[in-house]
């Protein structure tokens, strides 16, 4: 089929992902542009014998100079890239300002077709746009459109197809500045674009007054703009933990203590040998729960950012914060990603994607694992009970030397490899709106289907290689003769000077790479704190157990809703069992060292890989051993002060 490459150009913040959405659906594909981090959306639709490649451009007000990297992929795209036709997309309600940048894509002579989207709105306000006078002027199609709803949106593509078989190159002989003598290139376009405005719209002579001016008056109050802002980002890290975490459990538990006992009785049935029989359900089943427990979180945080971004917010929470985070050398739009990280890691690395300028997202990435995610918290709470007589005092003081250390990360950036100016820059506050349920579907999608393309096949595939490590050689009997075994007692010397000598404690890090959590799991296997599990597996029986698990876990999320703290961050009590073998291998100065390690050394392996698609390679493998190096040093000045 003959292929039509459309790129889709506009300001920020017009729609164009909503209409990208409604005209590729299921054939869109997210990934990232070559040698940068900005995301790259191309959908791929099929229409009269016609294969229309769209291409989601990030946007611009401008494409006479490019002031960040996802501007300049624009503007390198546009003026050197391989493609047919335009569909510049334009906010009907500021289609003066939108217009500016249509003057400059004219002067481009390729064909174009202007989409009038969110149409709907204009006229709500007592603006109309002549449609047809705007495409006679410059000899293009122009059509009016609802990215929301989807109204006007199909039409684009016949449209498509017709202006790129009659070659529809626009008439710009209307841009000529020869009867405007005064002023810069700049002012003469102004007042050109004004001219035009005139030309193809009629204003009401008494508008209405927005439900944007209405709501802003309170949201974007000096004072109780941040009462506001506090308490939507409060409920928003609240909800979408509170709401995840009992279906990561269920996953979790559906994976260890039915799938893989399941697949290995099986197995077995069928005359496979123990140790493949393992392999399959523990290493295979194992890593894929992993991956999978991710996604219930993924999920979540992404509907609630798409929500936040889409309804016109998430530019707010930038303009609020700004003053405060310059600072300390940030924008304000950093302070969403960072707050998510007292939950995850992960997703709060995937929600600096916010973030505009590729410098400002490795600055706010490498402070986000320093961040103590909620699953650190559980080994803070379990050694801090054992050890310590005022838990709750030190707990909270593992979290302000987190904050400090991912402060004192950033400042050593910014007069190191991050070295720059931090600009000040004007932001467009679009206009609220009540967001579309199927873009908001569809964007989510997409992310968790990017996640477990990009980050989960390698959390995976580390996951399968660590349990090989601590379950080779063939017929090994216990940890401590496994490889895992061997290599911790090659890496227990590097930890004596913190304490943590002992080769039990050093094998118990290499799984805690997983997963924080696991070093308490790790623990019980190498210190026989754990009871045997059972031989026998019922699968009616357990099938049965896990259905009655899956529907507590929606009672679970349900009731959380109703409860002002946080569930997520509450911690259970283990058995005496592990609190008295570990009281035999920790003193208390060693359990404060481990604890500092743990806090300050890179939080798992998902966080690692995540940082490593959404930054790069050698920044991933950079920061592992900066923060290994930090934690290191902080644990042996705690050991050597306290013993």
């Amino acid at each position: 089929m003959p292929l039509i490459r459309v790129p889709l150009v506009g300001n920020p913040n017009v729609g164009k992902t909503s209409i990208l959405n409604f005209l590729a659906g299921t054939n869109l594909k997210i990934g990232n542009w070559p040698g940068v981090t900005i995301e790259k959306r191309v959908g791929k639709v099929f229409v009269q014998n016609y294969e229309i490649e769209l291409i989601d451009l990030p946007g611009v007000y401008t494409i006479e100079q490019a002031t960040s990297e996802d501007e300049a992929i624009t503007i390198n795209f546009l003026r050197k890239g391989d493609y047919e036709v335009i569909l510049h997309v334009i906010e009907s309600p500021r289609l003066e300002r939108d217009l500016y940048l249509t003057t400059q894509l004219l002067e481009l002579n390729k064909p174009i077709i202007v989409a009038l989207n969110m149409s709907d709105e204009a006229e709500a306000l007592g603006i109309h746009i002549d449609e047809r006078r705007f495409s006679e002027l410059f000899n293009i199609k122009v059509l009016k459109t609802n990215g929301r709803t989807g109204e006007g949106v199909k039409a684009l593509l016949p449209a498509i197809v017709e202006s790129f078989e009659r070659n529809l190159t626009p008439h710009f002989e209307i841009l000529s500045f020869g009867h405007l003598t005064e002023g810069s290139e700049e002012e003469r376009r102004l007042a050109l674009v004004k001219g035009i405005s005139a030309e193809i719209t009629k204003r009401d002579l008494f508008p209405k007054k927005t439900l944007t001016e209405s709501f802003d008056r309170f949201l974007l109050h000096p004072f109780f703009g941040f009462i506001f802002l506090i308490l939507i980002l409060y409920y928003t890290f609240k909800i979408v933990f509170d709401l995840s975490s009992p279906f990561v459990d269920f996953i979790d538990g559906f994976v260890q203590d039915f799938l893989s006992p399941a697949t290995q009785h099986l197995l077995l049935y069928l005359g496979a040998p123990l140790l493949i029989s393992r392999f399959f359900s523990e290493a295979l089943f194992g890593g894929l729960g992993v991956v999978l427990s991710f996604l219930p979180l993924i999920f979540i945080i992404y509907l609630f950012l798409t929500l936040l971004e889409t309804s016109g917010y998430l530019p707010r929470v930038a303009f609020l914060m700004d003053r405060f985070t310059h600072r300390v050398g940030l924008h304000g739009q950093s302070v969403i990603p960072l707050m998510l990280g007292f939950g995850c890691n992960v997703p709060a690395i995937l929600a600096t994607r916010t973030l505009q300028d590729r410098s400002d997202r490795l600055l706010v990435m490498a402070m986000i694992p320093f961040m103590p995610c909620s699953a650190r918290l559980v080994v803070f709470s379990f050694f801090c009970l054992i050890f310590f007589d005022r838990p709750a005092l030190l707990i909270l003081a593992l979290y302000l030397v987190g904050l400090f250390v991912a402060f004192l990360t950033s400042v050593l950036l910014r007069k190191s490899f991050l070295k720059k100016q931090l600009a000040h820059f004007v932001m467009d506050l679009p206009p609220y709106r009540l967001p579309s349920i199927r873009v908001v579907w569809s964007i989510v999608l997409l992310h968790v289907k990017s996640f477990i393309v990009r980050a989960g096949t390698v959390i995976f595939a580390i996951s399968v290689a660590i349990w090989l490590i601590l379950n080779l050689p063939p017929q090994v009997q216990n940890l401590e003769e496994s490889y895992g075994g061997k290599l911790g007692k090659i890496i227990a010397p590097l930890f004596e000077p913190l304490g943590l000598g002992d080769w039990r404690i050093a094998t118990s890090l290499i799984p805690a790479f997983l997963a924080r959590e696991a070093i308490l799991s790790n623990l019980a296997v190498i210190l026989k704190a754990q009871e045997p599990k059972e031989e026998t597996f019922d699968f009616e029986m357990a099938l049965k157990a896990q259905g009655e698990k899956l529907l507590l876990s929606f009672k679970e999320a349900l009731f959380s809703l109703s409860s002002l703290y946080p569930k997520s961050l509450e911690v259970g009590t283990d058995d005496g069992l592990l609190r008295g073998e570990i009281k035999k291998v920790f003193s208390s100065a060693s359990a404060l060292s481990f604890l500092f390690f743990v806090l300050i050394y890179n939080s798992c392996v998902a966080t690692f890989v995540t940082m490593w698609r959404e930054g790069s390679k050698s920044f991933a493998l950079l920061f592992l051993g900066y923060s290994f190096a930090l934690a290191w040093t902080f644990s042996f000045l705690i050991y050597t002060f306290f013993s």
